[in-house]
């Protein structure tokens, strides 16, 4: 008997956690949903396990094949200047949401008391702190704790060398091409177990919050996902009809991966499903290789829009306005120093508080949206697959290794 395809398989994965975690809520004694985490925990144990080794591997390869470094230059730029716009667009979108449907002022919520402990750490956000981040003290380091923007950093360098040592280069660039296949062969038997993460990840969140959260929280939750849609389905579709890409296409052949990083609130959990999916799309490989592992790092559009909107409503919560320049100054602020947040635990919380106490705003008002940060990380990690996604395409585009879209049967993971 054929099993159902992966999204089938995810779906109903989703619907049983739903099930399980409302019949059995968190409890101090018997069963509960939450005790299905354990399977969240190795699935996404398991994603962290191959990231590293795979990003290494076919950002060197395709650095290695783009040739020189100037054209590593020029397509690093372009990419880069796409991930800023990107960026740009997402904290507008959040701030425009947040100060048209004005959700901390409508819902009136109820202010945490003065010193409330959120649990999360309080870093002050500088210029130093995001290049001492970029730059690994050990790559060895930075693979065992599964910091992407360092792997990337040294890999650059690594695929530079590689690439101008000449044949004693090529050895290389083929063993890591091996190591890349094999990569992707160990992806499949990973992805065999998504369903069952995604199961436990859903039973635990609604055992742990229960269903009456999503009522309380209603129109917040409606005012960010609602901001959320608005960028996947009106700004990435812009951008894909200006630049010549068949955009409902692309949500076609990355719908896995998407489903996939919505149910695990982890866009590193669809990352080798993106890179295949891509693959099928038509963009070019050796741009996949380049361009992806950048994004996780520097264009995560879902948690851009959740800074911005967070921090306002987090501002408006607590009555306290912030001008059109102090927004602005946030936004410029926020897009610099959240570059490289990729890896860091609750990471959007640990900058939000940073912004919070930069601009003098009260930072317990960050217990206002633990209860359902949760369920927020679900839209803006898909969001950031779709971006990725998009930008991946863009820069294959610019570069003219675009081909047509094959037909595929997008149900499985593609191993070669």
């Amino acid at each position: 008997m054929k099993l159902p395809n992966l999204t089938t398989r995810i779906f109903i994965g989703m619907v049983l956690g739903i099930v399980i975690g409302y019949f059995f809520p968190a409890t101090d004694s018997g069963f509960s949903g939450t005790d299905l985490n354990i399977l969240s925990k190795i699935f996404l144990r398991l994603i962290k396990m191959i990231i590293g080794p795979l990003v290494f591997a076919t950002l060197v390869v395709g650095i290695a094949k783009l040739g020189d470094f100037g054209t590593v230059g020029r397509i690093g730029l372009k990419t880069l200047a796409y991930f800023y716009f990107a960026t740009i667009l997402s904290l507008v979108v959040g701030l425009l949401v947040v100060n048209i449907m004005k959700p901390g002022e409508v819902m009136n919520l109820p202010l945490p008391v003065k010193g409330t402990d959120t649990g999360v750490e309080v870093k002050k956000l500088t210029f130093e702190n995001f290049i001492t981040h970029i730059i690994p003290t050990s790559f060895v380091e930075a693979l065992a704790t599964n910091e992407i923007l360092q792997i990337v950093v040294f890999s650059i360098f690594f695929g530079v060398a590689v690439g101008a040592i000449g044949a004693q280069g090529k050895i290389m660039i083929k063993a890591l091409d091996a190591l890349s296949h094999i990569m992707f062969k160990i992806t499949g038997y990973v992805m065999s177990f998504a369903p069952f993460g995604v199961l436990g990840a859903i039973a635990n969140v609604v055992a742990m919050q229960g269903l009456g959260i999503l009522a309380g929280y209603a129109y917040l939750i409606l005012c960010f996902f609602g901001g959320l849609l608005f960028f996947v389905f009106v700004v990435l579709w812009g951008i894909c009809l200006v630049v010549g890409i068949p955009y409902l296409a692309l949500l076609k052949e990355i719908k896995d991966a998407f489903i996939l990083s919505f149910s695990t609130a982890s866009s590193e959990a669809s990352f080798p499903q993106t890179i295949e999916a891509l693959r099928r799309f038509g963009c070019s490989e050796r741009i996949i290789s380049f361009v992806l592992p950048l994004g996780y790092s520097f264009n995560l559009d879902g948690s851009m829009l959740y800074m911005t909107f967070a921090t306002a409503f987090i501002a408006q919560a607590y009555n306290i306005p912030l001008s059109l320049e102090q927004q602005i100054t946030m936004m410029l602020t926020l897009m610099i120093t959240s570059k490289g947040i990729a890896g860091v635990p609750r990471a959007s919380l640990v900058i939000i508080a940073g912004t919070l106490s930069l601009f003098n705003l009260p930072v317990e008002g960050l217990a206002l949206l633990l209860g359902i940060d949760q369920v927020l990380d679900m839209g803006r990690s898909a969001t950031s697959v779709a971006g990725n996604a998009v930008a991946t395409c863009v820069i294959s585009k610019w570069e003219g290794e675009f081909r047509n879209a094959q037909p595929v049967d997008s149900g499985e993971v593609a191993v070669e």
